[in-house]
């Protein structure tokens, strides 16, 4: 795997143009440097089935039974997830070689085409993936215009531990979020959204991520939390925080939802020691459209279909603080 650093006094990143992806962060903690990154090594980068840190997409999270309509067409796409298609298929964004388009020791900006027909999808995509290092903040920015309507979601799937202990169960997570979506035991959207009002869904005050893990069946369907939460408009600057006693991270997006994974089918990923990590040993927050949308007409109002020759523009930014 080719390697680009970018690197200033507050953060080390490593990137690769396959699958556009962030392998690791390095933050430069005054107590010592810390990979905050749940990763794994370039020799086991390979063998590992998580997504780490990948751009994942043409379109990211579960589309039903591997399948859409559009225009009064049917496509049929792979069923890498079940009967499901999941993050684009067999060979989605995090499995292919982006060019790189431009690099500097701040910013590297990464292109992929995706082809008419690629994974079923329709339309040709042409897409731009930029990480932008500002001070102590990682700006993503995901552009894209296709041919024709097509469904896209683009997002980065890295998993976050800040503590570098065997589980985030003790980390607190805050979401800027009063609905959250159910799903099936398959990761389907199976009911509207919901409020989180007296649910184990609530995260609206930071909360212990352990305090209420597979407290209840919604969740059980699914090992833990693997949910879309809709992100609140009138509120802080903030959609989500993640912390830990002395490091938080302040993660912000466009996008106008998130799905967050607690890492639940972890177990037996390869770590950075020749070992394997265990379930829940981080946590994906993953910024993006809603799961389905381009089969459910209550979800797609918030996006997920690309029309032809209209920008795609969307940005998340991570800070990390201490």
């Amino acid at each position: 795997m080719q390697l680009i650093t970018l690197e200033n006094k507050y953060l080390k990143l490593t990137l690769s143009p396959f699958g556009a992806s962030w392998l690791s962060c390095i933050v430069k903690h005054p107590k010592g440097e810390r990979e905050v990154l749940v990763t794994t090594s370039e020799k086991n980068w390979q063998k590992q089935t998580a997504y780490f840190g990948a751009t994942v997409g043409r379109y990211a999270n579960r589309i039903a039974n591997a399948q859409y309509q559009l225009n009064g067409k049917t496509y049929q796409l792979a069923a890498n997830n079940g009967r499901n298609n999941l993050h684009g298929g067999n060979v989605g964004a995090d499995k292919v070689e982006w060019e790189i388009l431009s690099q500097s020791s701040q910013a590297v900006k990464f292109a992929y085409c995706f082809a008419d027909g690629e994974e079923g999808f329709g339309g040709e995509v042409k897409t731009t993936v930029e990480y932008r290092l500002n001070e102590d903040c990682l700006e993503i920015y995901f552009e894209a215009n296709a041919s024709q309507d097509t469904p896209l979601c683009l997002t980065n799937h890295a998993y976050f531990n800040l503590s570098g202990e065997p589980t985030i169960k003790h980390h607190r997570l805050q979401l800027n979020a009063s609905h959250y979506l159910p799903v099936d035991e398959s990761g389907i959207p199976n009911k509207p959204l919901q409020a989180v009002d007296e649910t184990s869904f609530d995260f609206r005050q930071a909360k212990i991520i352990g305090k209420d893990l597979l407290s209840d069946a919604e969740q059980q369907n699914v090992k833990g939390y693997d949910h879309a939460f809709l992100i609140a408009k009138k509120s802080p600057d903030f959609t989500a925080c993640l912390a830990v006693e002395d490091l938080t991270l302040k993660l912000d997006t466009s996008y106008p939802a998130i799905q967050i994974y607690t890492g639940n089918w972890l177990k037996g990923q390869p770590n950075m020691q020749a070992g394997e990590y265990e379930d829940y040993a981080g946590i994906a927050l993953e910024p993006e459209f809603f799961p389905n949308s381009p089969n459910q007409p209550e979800l797609a109002k918030f996006g997920g279909i690309l029309k032809a020759n209209e920008p795609y523009n969307h940005k998340i930014s991570y800070q990390f603080i201490f």
